[in-house]
């Protein structure tokens, strides 16, 4: 029989419930300190969760019960995608038809739940001893029934060096069409790390609760990507933001002293560069069958305290000079994604990056002096 919560790689936390094993981001003392829909949402969603597995087998069946969003008035959105890796390259790609559904409600939030049926993934793998990793979809809450196999399988020993990263939805992989494909898990591939990946889409916000996850990970290295978030929910003024940073930072040194760590400012966003948030719904691009953002701030607000990207960025450079911490870096997200990118790769949705521009943003961090391992 296979000890398939042996398997799970990336994980926070997994969930042992009636249907089967569900992987949290987010640990169960964590997720009770906040009633926020969107991020009890995100954080069940496996970005950068993998099965990692040593197997002779030639077929694998996975049993699995997605979560697929459906949101009302908006184009129905594809089924994730499991990647099947064979010893490091991409050899099968599946989705899992039925499954739960969530009916959410773009304005309100307020979403059904409709309960479904689970599917059956058979991966075909060819003959010999081999390294076998599953991603699940990054953006489709996946609860894992059974794994069957024509073979022994045992987990993959950890061997490289573990990064965890925490960011938005660019870090949890909106728009990108492949779990591989994101930014965190293409640097991750290049550099030679083993991600755990804390990006949630729209829930960057400086939760104490998220700073103490990060405290409580065994890490080999830290990333923050900041920003974007405070500004698309007008969250903080100027006045606040540089003190909850310092003392988010202070949270998760408690428990990595020497760990590096890299605080990194948002991506080029034009809509925000200048002008605050909130961040609204393009409601005229959703009459025409697509999803868009607009910026619904008052430009004239930055002068009374009021964030755009331009301020965090400021901000979070000064937080990190006054620091002085010798292992904590200052990366400016314009070096990753600048304004002179986005004419050549614009933002689909003038606020998330696709594939492209995910794998751009992740060979430019992994490319990153002393990120690359040996």
């Amino acid at each position: 029989m296979t000890d398939l919560p042996a398997l799970v790689r990336g994980a926070i936390e997994l969930e042992h419930t009636e249907r089967g094993l569900l992987p949290h981001r987010l640990p169960a003392w964590a997720r009770a300190q906040t009633d926020d829909p969107q991020l009890h949402l995100v954080e069940a969603q496996p970005a950068g969760v993998r099965l990692a597995m040593r197997t002779a087998a030639t077929r694998l069946e996975l049993d699995v019960l997605p979560t697929k969003r459906v949101y009302a008035g908006v184009p129905a959105r594809p089924d994730g995608t499991y990647e099947v890796l064979v010893d490091g390259e991409v050899v099968q790609r599946l989705t899992a038809a039925g499954g739960d559904v969530l009916l959410v409600d773009m304005m309100t939030g307020a979403s059904t739940h409709q309960p479904g049926e689970p599917t059956t993934l058979v991966v075909d793998l060819p003959a010999g001893e081999k390294d076998v990793e599953v991603w699940l979809p990054h953006d489709e809450q996946t609860t894992l029934v059974d794994l069957r196999a024509d073979a022994p399988v045992e987990p993959l020993p950890v061997t490289l060096p573990r990064w965890v990263h925490h960011g938005s939805s660019i870090s949890h992989g909106s728009v990108a069409t492949y779990p591989t494909e994101t930014w965190p898990v293409v640097a991750a591939r290049l550099a030679g790390l083993d991600l755990v990946n804390l990006g949630y889409g729209g829930s960057a916000l400086l939760d104490p609760f998220v700073a103490r996850t990060i405290r409580d990970t065994p890490a080999d290295l830290i990333s923050l990507k900041l920003g974007i978030n405070l500004v698309n929910q007008d969250l903080v003024r100027r006045r606040a933001l540089g003190p909850a940073v310092h003392g988010y930072l202070d949270t998760i040194r408690d428990g990595h002293p020497d760990t590096p760590i890299r605080l990194v400012s948002p991506i080029f966003c034009g809509m925000h560069e200048s002008v605050p948030g909130p961040t609204g719904v393009d409601m005229s691009g959703i009459a025409e069958g697509r999803v868009g953002f607009v910026a619904e701030g008052d430009p004239d607000a930055v002068a009374r305290g009021g964030l755009s990207l331009e301020v965090v960025r400021e901000v979070l450079a000064e937080v990190v000079e006054r620091r002085a911490d010798p292992h904590l870096t200052y990366v400016d997200g314009l070096a990753l994604y600048g304004a002179v990118d986005a004419e050549r790769l614009p933002l689909p949705d003038d606020l998330h990056p696709d594939s492209a521009t995910h794998r751009l943003i992740g060979e430019r961090f992994a490319a990153l002096d002393g990120w690359r391992q040996p």
